[in-house]
């Protein structure tokens, strides 16, 4: 072939090559996009605390990261120093254009009632609050609510099987709803015990027929939980179990402390694993999933699918549980284990209630 028609071959051919990879690439399916909520916002009002409480708030915001890691949106906070800073923190947020905005925490409730009337169309969701049907009146608000007392009597019922001095305890920070309803469960669990097994095993701190016992009165002040814990235990409770937050390291604090093997019961997270340096001392923990509540208020927003009501967590849902014994695994009787297992299912089913006013 003579040089230049051999030249004009392989331009013909490179033709031919560059059109069919234009070809081949147009036929290639396009690249999947991001993430469904990448350029949304969900954004935390934590209440006092701190968003680090390794407890309540912490819990919460765990939701919040899931969703920015698995949903693609930007999760954003503002902590509330004082109940003060509710209200402000909750607008900081609308102005800023939020796309869902959860308030954490009962103490919330009104400074997010204002602020959902006040802005119909903006996505709200709550932990431990629901409203009164109307109060809300556009049905922008998503109450995330846990029946905790499911939970907390299977912790009683096992505090009362693993005590050495016939004595346990619960302590709360404020007397709210949210917070009463552990010591109620707790405090069942320790009357179905003693039916069970005749025996007495008494609870300090809680009078369930009146509806009041100890509060620190804030969510804040460990040194508060330290002194109601060393009076407990100097009254002969070897087990405490503490519903007040960042207050209960006070307990973790004086059983440290203690000469004797006093024992803690953690709530709303597993305590082995939000506050892993106080393992040994967590026989186990009340668990209020608020985590996956609010992952999936982000979720339907994000899905355009949000609605407004009240979520319920039980035990049936996984809403609420009891963590594994960690450290005490071989400590619990199987006898003991099996039968808050039953317990468990007799919530569930219905013939078995954790309901305080059924043992009064």
């Amino acid at each position: 072939m003579k040089p230049r028609l051999r030249i004009l071959a392989v331009l013909a051919a490179l033709a031919l090559a560059t059109a069919a990879c234009a070809r081949a690439a147009e036929e290639q399916p396009p690249e999947e996009g991001g993430l469904p909520g990448e350029g949304m916002k969900a954004c935390q009002v934590t209440d006092v605390g701190g968003i680090d409480d390794k407890s309540f708030n912490a819990t919460a915001w765990a939701g919040v990261q899931r969703a920015q890691s698995e949903l693609g949106v930007e999760a954003k906070f503002l902590e509330s120093q004082t109940q003060d800073d509710y209200a402000p923190n909750i607008q900081a947020f609308l102005d800023e254009g939020c796309d869902i905005i959860i308030t954490v925490g009962f103490l919330l409730g009104d400074a997010t009632k204002e602020a959902a009337n006040a802005n119909p169309d903006q996505p709200f969701a709550i932990v431990d609050f629901a409203y009164g049907e109307g109060e809300i009146e556009n049905n922008n608000v998503l109450g995330l609510t846990f029946a905790t007392d499911q939970a907390a009597f299977l912790a009683g019922y096992l505090a009362a099987g693993m005590t050495k001095t016939g004595k346990v305890a619960t302590y709360g920070g404020i007397n709210i709803p949210p917070v009463t309803i552990f010591m109620n469960g707790f405090w069942a669990g320790v009357q179905k015990y003693n039916e069970d097994n005749g025996t007495s095993v008494e609870v300090l701190g809680w009078d369930a027929a009146k509806q009041d016992g100890t509060f620190t009165g804030d969510f804040e002040d460990q040194t508060k939980g330290r002194q109601v814990t060393e009076d407990f235990l100097a009254e002969g409770a070897d087990i405490v179990l503490p519903v007040a937050g960042p207050v209960g390291f006070g307990t973790t604090a004086a059983l440290q402390d203690s000469p004797q093997d006093d024992l803690a019961i953690w709530v709303d997270t597993d305590g082995c694993v939000s506050a892993s340096e106080f393992c040994s001392l967590f026989l186990t923990s009340v668990m209020k999933n608020m985590d996956v509540a609010v992952f999936e208020a982000i979720e339907q927003v994000v899905e355009g699918t949000f609605e407004g009501g009240v979520f319920v967590g039980t035990l049936e849902n996984n809403g609420v549980g009891i963590a594994p014994y960690h450290e005490f695994e071989d400590d619990v009787p199987q006898e003991l284990k099996d039968r808050i297992e039953e317990l468990r299912q007799g919530i569930i089913d219905g013939s078995v209630s954790a309901d305080h006013n059924d043992y009064l």
